[in-house]
Order: structure tokens, then C-alpha cells, then sequence
């Protein structure tokens, strides 16, 4: 780093809990809205794909465009907030979001609202990055888990009503599925009000120069990467002059974003902050979690409509398992590891049995009860809540806090990435095995290939075989899943538990700063290697 990082136009003090709760209300109401709009269009996505008459790829698209545009933009997001106003920033991802849904909503072909979503995720990737690294600003690692626990809270809260309020609108002939997209955007609006009013963040005064060529080079790299692994196996295959040329192209744009990011003051991505053993290992097991929890829940909405014949209303209500799961877990161990300070078992027991209720879910079928379906989704939900935030905490609490805005979002992009890269992938495997059980797929009845049906509208001997068709392929994405949840447990292995940090982001940052200033900027906080944190450790 060149550059120091000037102080705060005021100093940081200790917030009360109130005070906290006041200031991120805004952030927990802008999460809610994101994480509602994301819900509420997965349950409904079956009948929209019906209705445009659009393809399986289509529905992979429709997900997978929302994800590509945040995982690419998550990073920008991330360092932006390292140089400017963290409220201005989520403001703007908020209208962005809500440009997204209105889109979407007045969507008359799955085109443009493939599109929409990927303004959508653009406004997704910011409150990804942006949500998480106010709170370390604004809260010490300590007491960051009883907050961690809200926003599980909250993360339950919208995932929970977003399959019911979508199934509702979806069932409901004169509200119908556009109205899925409409409904997020007043509660968007109200979260920037909020944020407007109750969040107070010292501005940080840099002088500063932004690298445009490394994130263009990095974004590009990223979405040629992210485009193949979508259309592989189904517009082209994995083995043609397509494949050689985006994964070629999507590579050499990587190493160029590299050598740009090692040289510039400024990086999109610091290269240093990989010399961090936490940072590098908690990236590692998130790219890993991305995949395993995306990837394999994000087609269980259409194994419900589709291979279990629910509406969409009843497929909502078949999520909750899971989400109490994830609800309860988050919110219980939030509070233990702020009450005891020790975190690392949580990861360890939340990969354990992430990795178990996957590998339990890969020996489901058409025919499967509901209780054990219960189980299976309520294991995932419990270990997916011990271990997505906590891997966050982990890392945010063994960085400098120049640098939170930035490993902040290296996690958020790489869970991102395995995340649309698992959903690609799976949904792949999923159009392919459909099709090879319908015996080389019908485009009319649900081949891999063809549109999407509506078993309600099916003979009956027609609904068994397209039933029995998801059922098994629905299983083999969640065996396919399992090995990547393994792997994320084996990486967690391998993290150092340290001492969380009683002070917060900025009272950390103005200390460094000070630090900085007086050692004349050299060797400032954003070195690697960097052991300057004003914390008390317990």
C-alpha cells in the first residue's frame, strides 16, 4: 500500500445494543427484501417457465443469471466500500435491485427477464458484500455472533414466507407469478429510508484511485467461466471449440486480472490478504459450501411441483424443515460463540452434519415420504447455519480492518461462484438425466431439453414417468453435491481457532490509522502479516 488511510471525520465509539440494533435495521430490512425477492421467484419458478413456454436451460438461466451478476460484481462491491460511503453504496444496490424486479415483473418473454435478473443480482451482490461488512464495522467479533444470529433470524424469516407468499401469488388467478417481483419493492424503498435515517457510519477521507482494467479484466474472466459452465453439456459439449474458447479466453483474462491487481495500490482483490492462513482456508471451504448449498437445493422447489406433483402453495410449506433448521442453528450457536468466545466447533459439527443431510437427500425419490424428506432438509438447514456466517466471523476477525470490506467479499465471491457454478453444472446434469429417463427426452413432456411441464395438466400415465424422471435426477444432484460439502469439512480442519476481537471495525481502523500516522504510513494496516489490532483477546 502507498497510500494511508486517513481518519475518520469522527471518532468511533462503543455502541449500546440499542444503539446497534437501530443502525442496522435498515440493513437487516434491505437483506430481508433480497432474500424474500430470491425465495419468492424459486418456488414460482415452474409455472413462469411454464407459462413463457421456455426450456429446462431456461430455468437454469433464470437462476443462474442472478448469480453470475452477483458473484462477478460482489468484489467491486466489497472494495468499493472500502473507499466510500458503506450507506450510499447499499442505497444504490438497493435501487438497483429494485429496477431489477420491475423488470422482471412486466417480463413478457424469458429473455428480458433473464435480463432483469441480472440487474437483480448487481443489486444482490452488493447487499451480499455491503450487509456483513457494516456489521464489522459497527460491531466487535465477540459480539458479532448474537448479531449473526438476527440476521439468521431474518435470513429464516424471508426464506420461510417467500415460498408461501409466492405459492399464494402463484395459485391466486388475478395476482398471478409477476406479482412475486412486484412485492419486493416497497419493502426495498422502506429498507432505504431506514438506512437513510438510523445508519451512522464515519466517512473514511482516501485519496484513492480505482483499478477499472483489473476489475474489467476480473469480470470478464469470471462471467466467461461462469457462461461455460451454464451452456456446457446443453448448447454445446463440454468437449468443442466453445469450451476451448471461453474457458481460454475466461483464463487469460484471469492471469491478466492477476499481474494488473499485483501491481496496482489500489486492487479490486488484494493479492496479500491470501497470505492470511484463515482468510485463504475460510475461501476455500466457502467455494465449497457455495457449491454444495446452491447447487443442491436450488432444484428443489421444481422436485416438489414436479416429481412429488405439489402446487406451488404446498411446495413452500415442504421447505420449512430446512429453514427451521437453518433458523434455529444460526441463532443458537450466534449466541454461544458470543457468550464462550469459541467458534471453531461450530464449523466443524455444522460440516459434519451439512454433509450428512446431503448424502441422506441423494436416496430420495418420487415416492419418499415426508417425514424422512423432513429430516434430510432439517440436517441440511442445521449445518448450513453453523457453518456459512461463521466462516465470515472467522475471517473477519483475523484481518486488519482496512482490509474487512475486502476479504469480506472474497468469501461472498467465492460461496457466490460455487454457487452458480453448482447450480450450472447440476442443472446440466439434471436436463441430461431427465431426458436419458425419458428415453432421449420429449421435448413436449419435460424432456432435458424441452420446456418444463406441468404434471397437473398431464395424463396420468404421462405425470408417472416425468414424476419418476425428476425423482431420479433430483437424487443424483444431491449425491453429486455431497463430496463438495466433504471437502468444505476437511478445509475447516485444517482453520487456527484465534481469540475473537473485542473492539469494532472502525474503532480497530481508527487505531491503525493512528498507528499509520505515526510510523509516517509505512508498513500501514493493509500489509500482510500485519499484527497491529488494538483488541483485548479473551
Amino acid at each position: 500500500m502507498t497510500q494511508a488511510v486517513g481518519a475518520p471525520d469522527e471518532a468511533p465509539t462503543s455502541m449500546t445494543n440499542r444503539q446497534i440494533l437501530q443502525a442496522i435495521s435498515g440493513l437487516m430490512a434491505g437483506m430481508f427484501v433480497a432474500i424474500l425477492a430470491g425465495t419468492v421467484v424459486a418456488n414460482a419458478l415452474p409455472r413462469i417457465i411454464a407459462d413463457l413456454g421456455a426450456s429446462q436451460s431456461s430455468y437454469t438461466w433464470v437462476v443462474t443469471a442472478e448469480l453470475l451478476a452477483m458473484t462477478a460484481t460482489v468484489p467491486l462491491w466489497g472494495k468499493l466500500s472500502d473507499l466510500y460511503n458503506k450507506k450510499l453504496l447499499l442505497q444504490l444496490s438497493l435501487l438497483m435491485f429494485v429496477i431489477g424486479s420491475l423488470l422482471a415483473g412486466f417480463s413478457q418473454h424469458v429473455s428480458l427477464l433473464i435480463f432483469s435478473r441480472v440487474a437483480q443480482g448487481i443489486g444482490a451482490g452488493g447487499l451480499t458484500a455491503l450487509a456483513q461488512v457494516v456489521m464489522a464495522a459497527i460491531i466487535p467479533p465477540r459480539r458479532l455472533g448474537k448479531y449473526a444470529g438476527i440476521f439468521g433470524a431474518v435470513f429464516a424469516v424471508g426464506t420461510v414466507a417467500g415460498p408461501l407468499i409466492g405459492g399464494v401469488l402463484v395459485d391466486t388467478s388475478w395476482l398471478g407469478w409477476r406479482w412475486c417481483f412486484f412485492i419486493g419493492v416497497p419493502f426495498a424503498l422502506t429498507a432505504i429510508v431506514l438506512l437513510q435515517r438510523t445508519l451512522k457510519l464515519p466517512t473514511v477521507r482516501r485519496e484513492v484511485k480505482i483499478d477499472y482494467l483489473g476489475a474489467f479484466l476480473l469480470v470478464a474472466g469470471v462471467c466467461a467461466l461462469l457462461i461455460w459452465t451454464t451452456l456446457a453439456g446443453n448448447e454445446f459439449d463440454w468437449a468443442s471449440w466453445q469450451t476451448a474458447a471461453l474457458t481460454g479466453g475466461g483464463t487469460v483474462l484471469l492471469v491478466a486480472a492477476v499481474i494488473v491487481e499485483a501491481r496496482v495500490p489500489e486492487p479490486v482483490i488484494p493479492l496479500k490478504i491470501f497470505r492470511n492462513r484463515t482468510v485463504s482456508l475460510t475461501t476455500i471451504a466457502s467455494f465449497f459450501v457455495g457449491v454444495a448449498m446452491f447447487g443442491g437445493t436450488v432444484f428443489l422447489s421444481q422436485y416438489f411441483q414436479v416429481a412429488l406433483g405439489k402446487s406451488p402453495t404446498v411446495a413452500g410449506l415442504m421447505s420449512l424443515p430446512m429453514i427451521l433448521g437453518l433458523l434455529i442453528s444460526s441463532t443458537v450457536a450466534g449466541q454461544i460463540i458470543s457468550a464462550t468466545g469459541r467458534w471453531k466447533r461450530y464449523l466443524i459439527a455444522g460440516g459434519v452434519i451439512m454433509t450428512s443431510g446431503l448424502g441422506l437427500l441423494a436416496t430420495v425419490d418420487a415416492d419418499t415420504g415426508f417425514g424422512l424428506l423432513s429430516v434430510y432438509m432439517a440436517l441440511l438447514g442445521i449445518g448450513v447455519g453453523m457453518l456459512m456466517q461463521n466462516l465470515v466471523l472467522a475471517a473477519q476477525n483475523d484481518v486488519p480492518a482496512a482490509e474487512l470490506g475486502a476479504a469480506t467479499s472474497v468469501l461472498s465471491f467465492f460461496r457466490s461462484m460455487g454457487g452458480t457454478i453448482g447450480t450450472s453444472v447440476l442443472g446440466a446434469v439434471l436436463a441430461n438425466r431427465v431426458a436419458s429417463e425419458l428415453g432421449g427426452g420429449s421435448g413436449t413432456q419435460g424432456g432435458g431439453h424441452g420446456s418444463v411441464p406441468d404434471v397437473t395438466q398431464l395424463p396420468p400415465e404421462v405425470r408417472a414417468v416425468i414424476e419418476h424422471a425428476y425423482g431420479v435426477a433430483t437424487a443424483e444432484l444431491f449425491l453429486l453435491a455431497t463430496p463438495f460439502a466433504a471437502l468444505a469439512l476437511i478445509v475447516v480442519l485444517f482453520i487456527r481457532e484465534k481469540p475473537l476481537k473485542t473492539t469494532s471495525g472502525m474503532e480497530r481502523l481508527a487505531a491503525e490509522s493512528a498507528e499509520a500516522a505515526e510510523t509516517g504510513g509505512s508498513g500501514g494496516p493493509g500489509e500482510p502479516g500485519a499484527s497491529k489490532e488494538p483488541s483485548v483477546m479473551h
